[in-house]
């Protein structure tokens, strides 16, 4: 059985959502879950969030063609015509812990995905097996890792790309940034979410393979959260306080389609899933040690008052796991009460 993927996804970019799904991984993994991290961004910023430079140029500049490691090359035998998919390689970040690496290429299938959309409706099995690409890729990853969970990064727009993963994923994460862009994102994400799922239910009887899988594309919604990587802090605090107000009615409205239904208040908002501060120079610092920000040390730079903030940050993504847990029936082993936490 495949467990939960979870997609991380907005249309509107520079909201922090990279950041989001890198130490979301790093935190279940903590939490003592098996987890593959998939790029499926063809930026590849989780990738580079992962790995480093060096690592990188080896992957992508100097690795046989033949070794198929990135999810470009997973999908790259249907792009030229030549077979199905190939086996995911995962990068092993530890024990536990795997990515399915991103690819600049994966752009090159932004094309065939849109082009084979419509001809599912003419009942043609290769267009099947290139839309259900992504997923059968993702459960491979998954079933090869015994993994428990899967979280899925995905680029900031609505393309073809972003249509096939989402087909893929059972739940979907929202993340947001307090402004005006991100409310008026949310009208759009909302309907287009709602219509690929429609379109994919209408296409799935027409599947002409009986021996070929296909995602469900559940596509739930389970939640928001707010993060304030990119504020500004030259701007009043009042402006961002009064887009945050209005995030509850238009997740509402426009991704739940429940108009007529009571709105609470932000702090007790059930959609709310978290509203992760700026974290300031431990960004950096995490950045720069190829870490998450709980994971820093003095050693990193992350003295006095900063190891304090590292506790904060540590409790802000593990209330965080646990609330995406809950609502995606995703087991998590007993928690020790200590934050597990090494301070020297």
């Amino acid at each position: 059985m495949t467990p939960p993927i979870i997609a991380f996804f907005n249309n509107k970019g520079g909201v922090g959502k990279t950041s989001l799904v890198y130490h979301l991984a790093w935190m279940y993994f903590d939490l003592g879950l098996q987890v593959v991290a998939a790029d499926l961004d063809p930026q590849a910023n989780l990738t580079a969030a992962f790995l480093d430079e060096d690592r990188l140029e080896e992957i992508w500049v100097d690795s046989n063609i033949d070794s198929y490691n990135t999810v470009f090359r997973c999908v790259k035998p249907l792009l030229s015509g030549i077979g199905d998919i190939a086996t995911p390689n995962l990068e092993k970040i530890e024990d536990g812990l795997s990515l399915l690496i991103g690819d600049l290429q994966l752009s090159g299938f932004e094309d065939e995905l849109s082009s084979q959309w419509p001809d599912c409706l003419d009942r043609k099995e290769r267009a099947f097996r290139v839309i259900s690409a992504f997923w059968r890729v993702l459960s491979q990853a998954a079933a090869n890792s015994n993994a428990d969970v899967v979280l899925v990064d995905l680029g900031p727009n609505l393309g073809a790309i972003n249509r096939a993963a989402l087909i893929a994923s059972d739940y979907i994460v929202v993340p947001l940034s307090p402004d005006l862009f991100s409310l008026q994102g949310l009208k759009n994400l909302g309907p287009t979410i709602r219509r690929w799922r429609e379109e994919w239910q209408e296409r799935i009887p027409k599947n002409p393979a009986l021996n070929l899988a296909l995602p469900r594309g559940k596509m739930q919604p389970i939640g928001y959260v707010i993060l304030q990587h990119g504020v500004r802090f030259d701007r009043p605090v009042k402006a961002f306080q009064k887009w945050i107000e209005r995030i509850p009615h238009i997740y509402n409205t426009e991704v739940l389609q429940k108009p007529d239904e009571t709105v609470l208040g932000l702090s007790i908002d059930p959609n709310r899933l978290a509203l992760l501060k700026h974290y300031q120079s431990l960004m950096l610092m995490a950045q720069e040690s190829h870490k998450p920000i709980f994971h820093l040390k003095p050693a990193d730079g992350a003295i006095g008052s900063h190891m304090y903030a590292v506790r904060d940050v540590y409790i802000d993504f593990k209330n965080l796991a646990q609330k995406i847990a809950a609502r995606t029936e995703l087991p998590l082993p007993s928690l020790q009460s200590s934050l597990q936490l090494e301070l020297n």
